[in-house]
């Protein structure tokens, strides 16, 4: 097929890899120049604006949107709504809200576009893996565009890759994104544990590496955990700062609106409130009732000078 793809970055540009190996034409744009000059070196066709990437694709057309959830994919896809003629389909790989992704197709809808959203997962190992995609909206749609989804799929996909109506694709992501959390911080935890053991002297690479053959535990993570460990065994390179980048977040509240209980998830995602906080108050409050009511002992902070 013949496609365009706005958002050139770290999964965008892999997926346009992808996409041209498995042969298909890409129309590109990118706010970054450099990025839509160093596909087209690879095969894919440059465009300098959203209507010119509509006036090198041929209706019906197929515009896929791999943008920074938020205000510039709703202003990207409002963009592009306008100006997409009857029958085209929209593709958001983003990882939207997937209520606002049951909006915006509602939105496309009324100007007779159809919108897919497509949760993606695979990272920067999706050029090379292929990607997990869960994609909901149209079934004709979906169909229509189906040989697009199975070039960026695994070779061992099947390529049936539709899971349910418009929002379903980009909520099975944001469950998939709060396991993640969920298995990132037991394996966290589980390291964390081993290294407590001074007098084990464990050597966690080794166990880590261990562990990716047979164990009960091993899975994709914890063979990236043992690449990791393995260039630095003390992690010391790094800081215990972690971001959220939202769909934990999303899953929480969902579980709250369902009434479904997800403590293990909802702790990964305070946990990652708290790896960001230095000196945080509700420590410091924890010392000072303990001082209070029983006259423990208290650590002055760093920052504290005696007077």
């Amino acid at each position: 097929m013949k496609l365009g793809m706005i958002g050139l970055g770290r999964m965008g540009g892999n997926m346009v890899e992808r996409l041209i190996r498995g042969g298909h034409q890409v129309v590109v744009y990118d706010s970054d120049e450099s990025s839509v000059a160093a596909l087209t070196k690879n095969g894919a066709l440059g465009a300098r604006s959203l209507s010119d990437i509509i006036s090198q694709l041929v209706r019906p057309r197929t515009i896929w949107v791999m943008v920074p959830a938020g205000e510039i994919t709703e202003n990207i896809l409002n963009s592009l709504i306008e100006i997409l003629d009857n029958g085209d389909t929209l593709i958001d790989g983003g990882n939207s809200n997937y209520k606002e992704s049951i909006r915006r197709a509602e939105f496309a809808s009324q100007n007779g576009i159809d919108f897919l959203d497509a949760g993606t997962s695979g990272g920067v190992w999706g050029l090379s893996n292929g990607y997990c995609l869960t994609i909901g909206g149209s079934r004709q749609a979906y169909e229509r565009n189906r040989t697009i989804f199975q070039t960026l799929a695994p070779d061992n996909s099947e390529g049936n890759l539709y899971v349910g109506p418009s929002g379903s694709g980009h909520y099975v992501k944001m469950i998939h994104n709060g396991i993640e959390y969920g298995l990132m911080q037991a394996y966290a935890e589980g390291f964390e544990l081993l290294t407590a053991k001074k007098e084990f002297d464990l050597d966690i690479a080794a166990i880590a590496e261990n562990w990716t053959r047979g164990s009960v535990i091993r899975s994709w993570l914890l063979d990236l955990t043992a690449i990791e460990l393995g260039k630095d065994p003390s992690l010391e390179s790094l800081s215990s700062w972690v971001d959220d980048s939202g769909e934990g977040r999303w899953t929480v509240e969902t579980s709250v609106e369902l009434a479904v209980p997800a403590p293990v998830i909802s702790a990964a995602l305070q946990m990652r409130f708290r790896s960001r906080q230095d000196e945080p108050l509700g420590g410091k409050m924890l010392a000072a009732m303990r001082n209070g009511f029983g006259g423990h002992a208290v650590k002055k902070s760093e920052n504290q000078h005696d007077t």
